[in-house]
């Protein structure tokens, strides 16, 4: 099992644990979901339900009732709304050889992000593409919302 110490502030500090993410393959986990959430892998569509894998290529999918939230292994938060299209392009949270790196694209929908330790650790190795432009993220917090 892997561990990850980062300082907080002086006399405070996070460990984190690798050990739920077992599967290299895998880099986070539907946290919340509604029964109209689905998960298409390589063209193939399955329902998202609790603890399902989130893998780099996914595409997080809800439809007018629909809603997730998943949670990447740098505890980044990923928070979607109706009608929402959502695709992990590519991750990397190795720190411990500086390969950190979150790029995913906001196809349609809604979403809420939180930012996790790659943001913290390089906030330039963050990005969410959209349909007119590139969100480059800075800040710890953000929502966004693509309109027909």
């Amino acid at each position: 099992m892997k561990r990850l110490f980062l300082p907080l502030c002086v006399g405070f500090g996070l460990t984190l644990s690798t050990a739920p993410f077992a599967d290299d393959s895998v880099i986070g986990y539907i946290k919340t979901s509604t029964d109209e959430t689905a998960i298409i892998e390589a063209g193939n569509k399955s329902k998202a339900g609790l603890g399902s894998a989130v893998h780099v290529g996914d595409i997080i999918k809800t439809d007018a009732n629909g809603s997730a939230g998943l949670t990447l292994k740098d505890n980044t938060v990923l928070s979607i709304g109706p009608n929402t299209e959502l695709k992990i392009e590519a991750y990397q949270f190795l720190p411990e050889q500086d390969r950190l790196e979150l790029n995913a694209s906001l196809l349609s929908g809604t979403l809420h992000y939180i930012s996790g330790v790659i943001a913290k650790l390089k906030p330039e190795a963050v990005r969410l593409n959209t349909p007119t432009g590139v969100i480059a993220v800075r800040g710890t917090r953000f929502l966004v919302k693509i309109a027909e």
